[in-house]
């Protein structure tokens, strides 16, 4: 356990030199920077330090795990369901993505965690992933993905729908493909979202391929009352992150400054200002060669507390692929810590590795696309769950 400690100790201070500005790509926060960088306000943005300690980091994950990680900058980005502007303290995160850089090719794999995973959330309750952010903010949400997860993420960065919807608005909003349960959908909830910015969005009139303003494609990106539900909702939520991305990457030097103005106070990190500078020259190095869903090997359950439910089927299993995927790692082996939760996990649902009943397969790979009917062709119906 001394060995782990002292080759993480010599990890962090390596991958300090390496943090990759990535995030930034995720949530725009390199178009933030570069305006920031020349305006003086990148002090507005909302820092959080965050030790080895309070990520979660587990103590038994073994030596050629820790070899494995030792190229990868892992970073988790959560986005609000909190039905307020500006408050990082509370609610449940209704976007869990981790993104999974090579440090050597500097490609990308984004990792949508569904919201709804029974997983360990602290303190020995298991629950709805999503809900520990509630229960401790982005501490305690980055040590739920770490403890599950055998990870070492110990950067983060959140943003709020507020946050979105402006630096959209300020891009000249989105082109996406939609259909027209999508619109259906889009008009329906648009108000949720209006309810927080104050805006009067009005309806989407067409479907196929439409230009969206910022509160109409932040409703996309939550849909969930159609066909794939949560799934597909992780689906248009790397969608239309994607589209943003493009959409920055063209913008011109008074439009970067105006998203700096309309979002630097909305936004919380660990990424300190020396980090920023120091890795924004490599912000055009990274791209997104792959994106997926977690977990693979899944069904769902009607959990007590919980209601719909999904459930890993099992969390081993899963942790197992999502190692080989995120890091090439087939000989990985579970920790111990990882292998109990799981075991926990089963006897509480009673869901085992053969209970997997789900194909999430057609949702996960979205590079590329502009719409879910570039994903997955058939009808969209109506059923699952409302949007929340």
């Amino acid at each position: 356990m001394a060995d782990n400690r002292r080759r993480k100790k010599r990890r962090k201070k390596k991958k300090s030199r390496k943090i990759v500005l990535f995030v930034f790509e995720i949530l725009l926060l390199a178009i933030l920077l570069v305006a920031a960088y020349f305006i003086g306000m990148v002090n507005r943005v909302k820092y959080e330090n965050m030790s080895e300690t309070e990520a979660g980091i587990n103590d038994d994950l073994s030596k050629d795990t820790l070899e494995s990680l030792e190229g990868y900058t892992n970073i988790a980005v959560f986005g609000l369901d909190n039905r307020s502007a500006n408050n990082y303290q509370e609610g449940n995160s209704d976007v869990v993505m981790i993104a999974s850089i090579d440090n050597k090719t500097k490609n990308v794999k984004l990792v949508s965690v569904y919201r709804d995973t029974f997983l360990s959330v602290g303190g020995g309750t298991y629950f709805k992933c999503n809900n520990a952010y509630a229960r401790g903010g982005a501490k305690q949400a980055v040590q739920m993905l770490n403890s599950n997860l055998d990870l070492d993420i110990k950067e983060y960065v959140c943003v709020d729908w507020a946050a979105v919807v402006e630096v959209i608005d300020d891009l000249g909003g989105l082109d996406l493909n939609i259909t027209q349960g999508e619109m259906n959908q889009i008009n329906k909830y648009k108000k949720d979202v209006d309810g927080v910015t104050g805006k009067n969005t009005p309806n989407v009139t067409q479907y196929g391929l439409v230009h969206l303003d910022g509160t109409q494609a932040t409703t996309y990106a939550r849909i969930r009352k159609l066909s794939g539900d949560d799934f597909k909702r992780a689906s248009r939520q790397r969608i239309v992150l994607q589209a943003m991305l493009e959409k920055a990457k063209k913008a011109n030097p008074a439009t970067l400054v105006k998203i700096c103005n309309s979002v630097v106070d909305d936004i919380s990190t660990t990424l300190s200002l020396d980090q920023m500078v120091s890795l924004a020259k490599d912000v055009t190095k990274y791209k997104i060669n792959s994106t997926t869903g977690f977990p693979t090997d899944l069904t769902t359950k009607n959990m007590p507390r919980c209601g719909d439910t999904v459930i890993p089927a099992d969390l081993v299993t899963n942790v197992k692929k999502l190692h080989e995927y995120m890091f090439d790692d087939a000989a990985y082996t579970p920790s111990q810590t990882v292998q109990a939760i799981s075991e926990t996990i089963v006897n509480t649902t009673g869901i085992t590795a053969d209970s997997a009943k789900i194909n999430t397969s057609d949702y996960n790979e979205t590079v590329g696309a502009t719409g879910t009917d570039e994903i997955q062709k058939g009808s969209e119906t109506t059923g699952g769950t409302n949007v929340q």
